[in-house]
């Protein structure tokens, strides 16, 4: 195969990942604290002194969106919202995750839990404890949760140091390759949850897009094989 045919491959290879995205964006554009995905393109010059140089793409960097969601409000005391980039932290059996998805109610020992069950964290990455007999709970911006007047703890509001260091596991679960600090520059909501921040419409005509240029891609290799095929009988032919 020459060079366009290899170089061809790897870009539908890529507009095949491009579309897994785009539709698990559409797919969460109703999701509780959803980040919208997007896919960076890189490219590989293979050069050899004498031969013909080789370019590649590859797809293979994944951008998070950092755009504030729309907020909706619950009245719910235990939801949460977050206004800035930072995340709620939680934990999990493979480790401390952060999450935008602020839907958490007290569980039977009354820790603060996600609607999997897992504990969150305040700032000291210590798990959010509310005593079942405490109250009317009141949260500040900074976090801090309250029952007539006694403080009772703090949610913590983290970030990662490096943005590209975010990595999805979940539909709203992020690790950190990298380091987190905490941050005091965004606020909590209480009685509010944030939307997922996909835009739905720019996500379909991106998909077309993706689809239009897959099917050009198709297209070129068939038209490639055909000459192949042609230029293999001529000469055998000969």
């Amino acid at each position: 195969m020459e060079t366009a045919g290899y170089a061809t491959l790897s870009r539908q290879s890529g507009l095949m990942r491009e579309m897994r995205v785009i539709a698990n964006n559409i797919a969460n554009s109703a999701t509780t604290g959803f980040r919208q995905e997007g896919l960076i393109f890189s490219e590989f010059v293979k050069s050899s002194p004498g031969q013909q140089s080789l370019s590649m793409s590859r797809a293979n960097i994944f951008n998070t969106s950092m755009e504030q969601g729309a907020m909706t409000k619950t009245g719910g005391t235990f939801d949460f919202a977050i206004e800035g980039d930072a995340f709620f932290m939680v934990e999990t059996p493979q480790g401390e995750r952060l999450t935008r998805s602020g839907a958490f109610s007290p569980n039977a020992e009354g820790d603060l839990v996600t609607m999997d069950g897992l504990r969150v964290l305040d700032a000291g990455r210590a798990p959010v404890f509310v005593p079942p007999d405490a109250g009317k709970i009141e949260v500040g911006a900074d976090g801090s949760l309250s029952a007539n007047g006694r403080l009772l703890g703090q949610l913590g509001l983290f970030k990662p140091v490096e943005l590209h260091s975010l990595v999805r596991e979940d539909g709203v679960m992020f690790r950190v390759d990298g380091e987190i600090e905490e941050t005091f520059d965004s606020k909590v909501l209480q009685g509010f949850l944030e939307g997922s921040n996909v835009n739905a419409i720019s996500e379909v005509s991106r998909m077309i897009e993706v689809q239009r240029a897959y099917e050009m891609g198709q297209s070129f290799l068939q038209s490639e094989d055909e000459r192949i095929r042609n230029a293999i009988k001529n000469l055998i032919k000969s």
